[in-house]
């Protein structure tokens, strides 16, 4: 038993859909000789939106309104769209081997489907407390967050939760924005990390603070520099309490875990090659894997970042599983005219009324600027290595502002004085983007293409939960 297909999309997340949409616009495919892979019962949708919308206690998004690609403000791919266009869908389905060379996946029902083209976009799974050592995490009220039955198990348990105690283990992404979820549902917040301060891989101690100091504010308590042991259960297997290494007792009616994810690759170890510093399956430019036939996005692929002078990364961001989902296409359709991937790393977030946005890389010295106290703040930092500005943050900015960080990052802009660009702050970017746009002889209001382009992604990612929401709400309303 089996099938065949020219084109295997293997994985169902943000990159799938975005994948298939480049195909569709492309062409270069006949009816039938396309299809997507996925364990997930659902087509493929903007995973942002589980921990922003979702999680609303009123008007909350729902599928079919955040399917891929309303993210980028494009088409609503529902599944008569895959139908309309001649993709198969391939849901709740396992594929538990998979040989590159024989270029056949098989199925945990034993099912072969072979392909001629495959593209990995299996994406990359929660990290689970077992894996720490930690025992009995599959506790009804202990909830992760990585696909929709994740996020309807936590909408579940915060409406069983109102008024009662969460614990929030980690301080990263998914920690901070399921933290201000779980206070927007009227829930009492402990958060417990084992670093000095909130989002340690990118915040500097100055920036955490802001953060942690809001977050207080809304009645979060920050417990740092621990981590958890144990639980304490009812006699139903229900958490009652969190046991920290230092002895504190937790109260708990429910608890959600954000400690990181790890790139799936385990289908193709050995077979294909994976990157030993970030785990990701490594690819070239074109986002091709060590076997020509078969290419890797979003997630699970690390590739070279030519801003970072061809460093290999692995990139967790929608905006990432974006961009290589469309350059893989262009790759496989059109090889000879596909330059290599010139991606600006990018990365957001919205918590309460708060948003930032960071691009580049976040080494070298670091210079802060702007206003950390105010109720509407707007602050950020340039990070400075070897006189370029290599990285640069911002919390409150306009289009415009976002706009200016970005092309100062991506023109590695010299940097000759840093007590002058302390001064200087957010105008110091402006400056050097309205300069960009006199040097390439554009009229006052135009913007260069690669720059409209970078915007178009930045605003929307920023907007998916309020995308997701108005197509929910519209499609309700036919």
């Amino acid at each position: 038993m089996g099938r065949a297909f020219v084109y295997v999309i293997l994985g169902g997340g943000v990159a799938a859909g975005y994948v298939a949409l480049e195909f569709a616009r492309r062409g270069g495919y006949s009816r039938g000789e396309l299809c997507i892979i996925s364990e997930e019962a659902v087509a493929p949708y903007e995973r942002p939106a589980l921990s922003k919308g979702y999680l609303l206690p009123e008007g909350a998004a729902r599928l079919p309104g955040f399917h891929t690609c309303v993210g980028a403000n494009d088409e609503l791919l529902t599944p008569k769209w895959y139908k309309e266009q001649g993709i198969e869908l391939i849901l709740g389905t396992k594929v538990i081997s998979a040989d590159v060379r024989r270029k056949a996946l098989v199925t945990a029902v034993g099912e072969t489907i072979s392909y001629k083209t495959l593209i990995i976009a299996t994406g990359a799974r929660a990290l689970k407390l077992e894996e720490f050592g930690i025992q009995g995490s599959d506790a009804e009220n202990i909830c992760y967050l990585r696909n929709i039955h994740d996020a309807d198990k936590l909408v579940n348990a915060m409406k069983s939760c109102s008024g009662g105690n969460a614990v929030v283990i980690g301080g990263g992404y998914i920690g901070m924005e399921c933290a201000a979820a779980l206070v927007t549902n009227k829930i009492r917040v402990t958060m417990v990390f084992p670093e000095k301060h909130c989002m340690a891989r990118l915040f500097t101690p100055r920036i955490a603070e802001y953060y942690e100091n809001y977050y207080t504010s809304k009645g979060v308590t920050f417990v740092k520099g621990t981590v958890l042991t144990s639980f304490e259960k009812d006699a139903t297997g229900k958490v009652t309490a969190v046991i920290l290494k230092d002895g504190k007792r937790l109260p708990a009616d429910m608890v959600v875990v954000g400690i990181g994810i790890r790139a799936n690759t385990s289908l193709f170890e050995g077979q294909l090659v994976v990157s030993m510093v970030n785990d990701g399956i490594k690819v070239n430019g074109q986002m091709q894997t060590s076997e020509s036939s078969v290419y890797a996005v979003g997630d699970v692929a690390a590739f070279p970042i030519k801003l970072f002078d061809g460093d290999v990364r692995r990139l967790e961001h929608v905006d990432s599983a974006r961009r290589t989902a469309r350059h893989a296409v262009s790759a496989i359709l059109e090889p000879a005219k596909t330059r290599d991937i010139n991606y600006l790393p990018f990365f957001y977030s919205r918590v309460f009324t708060l948003s930032w946005q960071f691009y580049g890389d976040n080494v070298g010295e670091v210079v802060h600027f702007g206003e950390f106290t105010n109720s509407s703040p707007r602050f950020g930092a340039y990070w400075v290595n070897k006189g370029r500005i290599t990285g640069a943050f911002l919390e409150g900015g306009s289009r415009e502002e976002y706009e200016a960080i970005s092309v100062a990052v991506g023109r590695k802009t010299k940097v000759t004085d840093m007590a002058e660009l302390g001064k200087q702050g957010l105008a110091f970017a402006v400056q050097e983007s309205q300069k960009q746009m006199s040097d390439s002889g554009l009229a006052i209001g135009e913007r260069p293409t690669y720059v409209w382009h970078a915007t178009a992604a930045v605003v929307a990612a920023v907007s998916i939960a309020a995308v997701g929401y108005w197509y929910g709400r519209k499609r309700r309303r036919w």
